[in-house]
């Protein structure tokens, strides 16, 4: 390298403490489904946009795209809970822009759905009344 170039300097970004894990593990402890989403049904993605200054404070929460039934306010209210690392550059006040989607599953839901063997052509005669089909129940961890 010259002694005469400049090294590149780029901006630090604010992470979260433990990384994606932390972040997806807090999310999981810290959402309190909303009553209304769980009598309707609702599930879904919210996705929240917000900023995070170089303290690692969350500001400006807005949400992006949202699914209702009080999940968007959960969102917010979630995403204005977390807090990242500080960061330092240079003495510069960087504020960075950044998204989440948040997941709204209801817990335990349960899945279910009819299954009917195809048929092959056989004579009219030799085909049986009613074809067999199988119902299977798959019950998903929370």
């Amino acid at each position: 390298m010259s002694p005469f170039k400049k090294e590149k300097k780029f901006l630090e970004l604010p992470r979260y403490s433990g990384g994606k894990e932390a972040l997806s593990k807090f999310l999981k402890e810290n959402l309190q489904y909303p009553r209304e989403a769980l009598q309707k049904g609702i599930e879904g993605k919210v996705v929240v946009h917000f900023e995070i200054d170089d303290d690692g404070i969350v500001h400006n929460p807005v949400v992006a795209h949202g699914i209702g039934g009080g999940c968007d306010e959960e969102a917010l209210r979630l995403v204005s809970l977390l807090r990242y690392q500080k960061v330092n550059n240079h003495g510069k006040r960087v504020r960075t822009r950044s998204k989440i989607n948040i997941s709204f599953k209801i817990p335990g839901q349960q899945l279910t759905y009819t299954v009917k063997p195809a048929m092959k052509k056989k004579p009219e005669a030799a085909q049986p009344a009613a074809p067999k089909s199988y119902t299977y129940t798959i019950t998903l961890p929370e």
